[in-house]
């Protein structure tokens, strides 16, 4: 049985964290939500159990949150960390970042940004810590940075720097506008900057005076992005095969599928039972290879009783995951998606995906 996750909520206004003890417990993993009405609570807390998240306030009395931060940061480096605030001042935002937050939020007010922040919490709960990465953010992708400071709808200049290369990313009302580093520019310079595996960076006050020379949507970016850095490292595989004398295309075909956007997990399920099966990022593969091949049967036998032509695509959705399988003529995929996707960001995604492994 898997751990639920444990959140600790600190704001001196006790009719707030009642009320975001009651907005979070809509959460589909279900964490367990614990309360602190100050600093000195919060980190008796803290040395008394494991939490997985920290969600804070910064205006109180006595210990300031950026005190919390501070000591916090210093004492378990593990924690997520999420700043929630009534007002968005840009100093505290980049002193935050710099201390190591995941997500600096103004309080949301509405059903839609109540929805969204359930939306991103889910997401840092479900997201595993990497290796490497850059620094100023504790899930260490600059990927996700910018996936969050989108879904806030903030505007921002992201300045990244990678040893002496240095680049930059403006974002405005949670859209990527433009780009920059060395001579590349808008989309060109976006991709070239996420190529880098490593860095640090810093945010910077939004530019209200930059023109927009990107168009795109930002998954949209993201999604063009992943695909060509997958398209390049998979060169550089074959490329490396060559050389060593191994056959080009012996690496699994998911760990690209994998750098789509989103995708949690992978399995490809050939029909024939005694075949092997491929995956990436699952866990109970067999049990989970043996409901596929049940569902696939009966779902084609229905279709075969209805007249409905030929399988094509099946959705699975419940309250923990959502789940897609694309049917092949001799074997699936199931793909395990981010909870923090909405229905269309993952239909856009898949196509790639499904256009990825069926060529």
């Amino acid at each position: 049985m898997v751990a639920r996750s444990k959140i600790l909520l600190l704001d001196d206004d006790q009719e707030l964290l009642d009320m975001y003890q009651e907005i979070l417990g809509q959460m589909p993993s279900r964490p367990e939500i614990q309360t602190a009405s100050s600093g000195a609570r919060a980190i008796a807390l803290l040395e008394s159990e494991p939490f997985t998240l920290l969600i804070t306030d910064l205006n109180m009395p006595k210990m300031d949150g950026l005190q919390v931060l501070s000591i916090v940061r210093r004492k378990y480096p593990q924690l997520r960390i999420v700043v929630l605030t009534s007002v968005m001042d840009e100093q505290f935002r980049s002193r935050s970042y710099a201390m190591g937050v995941d997500l600096f939020w103004q309080k949301p007010s509405t059903m839609d940004e109540i929805k969204l922040f359930i939306d991103c919490i889910e997401s840092l709960l479900g997201r595993e810590e990497q290796q490497s990465g850059f620094r100023g953010v504790q899930s260490k992708s600059l990927v996700d940075l910018i996936q969050l400071e989108c879904l806030s709808r903030t505007s921002t200049t992201l300045r990244i720097t990678n040893g002496q290369l240095e680049g930059k990313i403006w974002i405005r009302d949670g859209d990527v506008i433009d780009s920059a580093t060395g001579n590349l520019c808008a989309t060109d310079a976006f991709k070239e900057i996420l190529c880098w595996k490593t860095g640090s960076f810093e945010i910077l006050p939004a530019d209200e005076k930059r023109p927009r020379r990107i168009l795109d949507s930002y998954q949209g970016l993201l999604l063009e992005t992943a695909q060509a850095i997958d398209e390049g490292q998979h060169q550089s595989s074959v490329e490396a095969a060559g050389q060593e004398g191994a056959a080009p295309g012996s690496a699994s075909p998911l760990v690209g599928l994998s750098r789509v956007p989103g995708v949690e997990f992978l399995i490809e399920v050939p029909d024939e039972k005694s075949a092997a099966v491929e995956a990436w990022g699952a866990e109970n593969i067999p049990a989970t290879v043996d409901w596929l091949r049940e569902t696939i049967t009966d779902l084609r036998r229905m279709s075969d009783d209805l007249h409905a032509g030929q399988l094509i695509q099946i959705d699975f959705r419940g309250d923990q995951a959502h789940l897609t399988c694309t049917p092949g003529s001799r074997k699936s995929l199931l793909t395990g998606w981010s909870r923090s996707l909405d229905t269309a960001a993952i239909h856009e995604n898949l196509k790639v995906l499904n256009s990825k492994w069926l060529s």
